[in-house]
């Protein structure tokens, strides 16, 4: 299993928040996690990439990270704001992290070029951050987060923020960039449908556990997940 996740437990003043989460995906698959806010989502990602202590085990392609660094780790954390970098243009953004691996500027060039094409910004690459949209800086962020090519991407309710239409664009465009390039990924949102479209993988949290479906049709007839009432619910507006 290329991410293997063992008894991962989190506790606040007496408070359990994660208790004994345990899981593993394949390389190239996307784990979508639903559940409610305050459910433990964001702490199990956030002791993942190595920003918070927890008790458990975190092993990547073999490699046990629970003790590295997050700089260490080969995770990247993809929050719900963007946080671009005021003072640099999109291109500039996307390029950070590989100015800071000092790679050879042509290579920078090729490679941001490349990312900025695939995310449809290739128009906007010197606008500033406050000449963008909500959406484009979104982009903007996801592709400063693709290219170091991390080998776990960590998705925390990325587009929470976006109006309905951009959302969905957005989703549609992580489920063609991973696939396209193998992302292992782990998407976390109180979205139902979002959950199903951008998951190869369903979960759901509830009081800081976590439970893996093994197909969609498991998920679905979950009361717990509101699948199936939502599909009663569009079937009597439909007749």
């Amino acid at each position: 299993m290329f991410l293997d996740v063992q008894h991962i437990t989190k506790t606040f003043e007496g408070d359990t928040v994660l208790s004994e989460v345990s899981f593993g995906l394949e390389k190239g698959r996307t784990l979508a996690i639903l559940g409610r806010s305050g459910c433990g989502k964001t702490t199990l990602l956030k002791i993942m990439a190595g920003l918070l202590e927890g008790q458990g085990r975190v092993e990547l392609d073999g490699r046990d990270i629970s003790a590295l660094p997050p700089r260490l780790r080969g995770v990247v954390y993809l929050y719900q704001e963007p946080l671009l970098f005021p003072h640099l243009n999109a291109f500039e953004n996307v390029a950070f992290g590989l100015r800071l691996q000092r790679l050879p500027e042509p290579e920078i060039r090729r490679r941001v070029e490349a990312m900025l094409e695939a995310l449809e910004l290739a128009e906007h690459a010197k606008k500033m951050p406050p000449a963008l949209s909500g959406g484009q800086k979104q982009r903007v962020s996801f592709g400063r987060a693709l290219i170091v090519q991390p080998q776990l991407l960590l998705l925390d309710e990325p587009f929470g923020a976006l109006d309905v239409e951009t959302r969905a664009s957005m989703q549609q465009l992580f489920k063609r960039i991973a696939g396209e390039q193998g992302i292992t990924s782990i998407f976390v949102t109180h979205d139902l449908k979002e959950a199903v479209l951008t998951g190869d993988r369903l979960a759901y949290m509830e009081r800081g556990r976590l439970h893996i479906f093994d197909n969609l049709s498991d998920f679905t007839a979950d009361p717990r997940t509101g699948m199936g009432q939502e599909i009663e619910f569009w079937k009597k507006i439909s007749r």
